[in-house]
């Protein structure tokens, strides 16, 4: 029985050691590293670790497993900087609806099958800004990938988003009736370091704010927060590690927002040129979420390609502009789950629609996300000792954004989650 046991042993241990020691060659035709394009470059990965990455010049271990990729393009893993896993399509079922007819079950059995779509879009990591109404369950989705029983992208998670008491939420007539609102309710200053305090202690590794929203008299968006309430949060945020990200939409939420010393601004659809050369001089970087805007104007009766642009979209591409000139930092983040998740890609091709060169585009989904969120050390470029988040796609996504989508190998963390045919 001893004699077996050590047998065992020795199996099991000597299958992991072959894990743990295999190689893989990546040989693309070109690799954009997060920054630039590269000819004749190729990657090798041992473990979860990139170990060479470059020109051939190195010699390769005799247990190498090389992988020809001819005619395609090699990337960092992109990165999702606006996401929304506890969500689905408006035209399926209405946010009101979801928070209020969805049980946390059936929204947390959806969230896995988000995060897979996501994973085999070629997304390996995302920020997950909120799970409206799903209480902490983001921490929990989080740890069952990072356990493996799950499959998904890495996950830098929000927990509830911050709302002013009265501003957000489902609403109604009767003012006897509370219903839950989605995220976490707070009225003064007090309230704000409080739930701050209370989001880090359930696993809260960013702080989502809501700075304005639609909640004047005429149902238009007007801010919700002072600069002194927001400058709170921001400051417990940054002595315990963490950053603010806010919604604001408004030119108003936005100033008091640069004011208080945010880390990102999401959406700004009423930004100008002066506001977002604000944010650079602070800073401070813009996360778009332009097809967010594009789902809910189609959603709301817009039939795209046939009629004019609504008001909202041509805000929209007025803003962004006014983002592209200004030097602001600007990330890849679609605000998806708004839209179907797995088409995360949706957001980098409208990106480029509006205005902005693919080459850029691609920055933002890699290093600058990372660079932004605090990760760029372990993600988003293509560097010796980095973590082996890797995508192949078919062609060339610098030139043609669309062949981001031809994805044929996804790696991350160093596992395969699909790879080419033999």
């Amino acid at each position: 029985m001893k004699y077996l046991f050590s047998l065992l042993f020795s199996i099991l241990t000597s299958s992991a050691i072959a894990q743990t020691d295999s190689f893989y060659l990546l040989k693309p035709t070109r690799v954009f590293d997060g920054e630039r394009l590269h000819d004749n470059w190729v990657v090798l990965v041992r473990g979860n670790k990139i170990i060479e990455a470059g020109t051939m010049t190195f010699k390769l271990p005799s247990n190498t497993r090389i992988i020809e990729l001819k005619g395609a393009t090699l990337l960092p893993g992109l990165i999702e900087g606006h996401s929304h896993l506890y969500l689905h399509p408006y035209n399926e079922t209405s946010w009101n609806d979801q928070v209020l007819k969805e049980s946390r079950a059936e929204r947390t059995a959806r969230a896995v099958k988000h995060a897979e779509a996501t994973l085999m879009a070629g997304f390996t990591t995302i920020r997950e800004l909120g799970t409206e109404g799903a209480a902490y369950d983001d921490a929990g989705l989080k740890i069952a990938i990072e356990k493996g029983v799950i499959s998904g992208p890495r996950m830098i998670v929000a927990t509830k988003a911050i709302v002013a008491k009265g501003s957000y939420g489902v609403k109604s007539d009767n003012p006897d009736v509370e219903f839950p609102k989605g995220a976490a309710e707070v009225a003064n200053r007090e309230e704000m370091e409080r739930e701050v305090r209370s989001q880090i202690s359930k696993g809260a590794e960013v702080i989502k704010i809501y700075a304005d929203y639609r909640w004047n008299l005429q149902g238009e968006a007007a801010p919700t927060f002072s600069a002194d309430e927001l400058a709170a949060a921001v400051a417990i945020a940054e002595s315990g590690g963490r950053y603010v990200a806010v919604h604001s939409a408004t030119a108003e939420g936005m100033l008091r927002s640069i004011k208080a010393g945010v880390h990102t601004i999401e959406h700004g659809d009423l930004g100008t040129e002066e506001i977002f050369k604000a944010m650079k001089e602070n800073n401070i970087a813009y996360c778009p979420t332009l097809a967010a805007s594009d789902a809910i104007a189609q959603y709301n009766g817009w039939k795209k390609g046939t009629e004019p642009e609504p008001q909202r979209i041509l805000n929209k591409r007025k803003s962004f502009s006014a983002a592209l000139r200004s030097g602001v930092t600007i990330l890849m983040g679609g605000d998806v789950g708004v839209f179907p998740h797995g088409d995360n890609a949706r957001e980098m091709e409208m990106m480029v629609d509006y205005g902005m060169p693919p080459i850029d585009v691609l920055k933002s989904a890699t290093s600058v996300n990372a660079d932004v969120f605090g990760w760029g050390d372990r993600i988003g470029r293509i560097r010796k000792g980095l973590l082996a988040d890797l995508i192949v796609v078919r062609g060339d996504p610098s030139a043609n954004i669309h062949d981001i989508r031809k994805t044929i190998l996804i790696m991350k963390d160093g596992t395969f989650y699909m790879e080419p045919k033999r």
